[in-house]
């Protein structure tokens, strides 16, 4: 017997169809062997199984790993900062969180820190002077 060629077989066959022909096709096999009761459904222990396998098989490689969780991170960043400048653009953040948490050291050096800038410049220059 005699190979088809490529032209012999172009436009002919499944793989040759556009995608929304392929997926009606696919979808009416589908419904029938439901309707039959041929259709494979996964219970929750195969669907456990299968998604252990390709978890596995996915987190050998390092570099793939790497770059979902750098993207994850970078969401997350992005996600807080823009909740953040809401909040600002709102002014339903007091002037207290927006401002360094200098206030919050304890201590003689924390009291300076609280200090205006008018009153932090004049301690730091009567401190040089001694």
């Amino acid at each position: 017997m005699k190979a088809r060629t490529n032209e012999q077989t172009a436009g002919r066959g499944f793989a040759s169809m556009d995608e929304r022909k392929k997926r009606q096709i696919a979808s009416q096999g589908g419904r029938a062997a439901h309707r039959l009761g041929t259709a494979h459904e996964f219970t929750s222990e195969e669907a456990r199984a299968a998604g252990r396998k390709g978890g596995g098989a996915v987190s050998m490689n390092r570099a793939h790993m790497a770059e979902i969780g750098r993207r994850g991170g970078e969401a997350s960043h992005m996600r807080r900062a823009s909740r953040r400048m809401s909040q600002l653009n709102d002014g339903s953040q007091t002037a207290e969180i927006a401002q360094p948490r200098a206030a919050a050291v304890d201590g003689a050096r924390g009291s300076e820190l609280a200090a205006s800038p008018a009153s932090f410049s004049a301690s730091a220059s009567r401190d040089a002077g001694e």
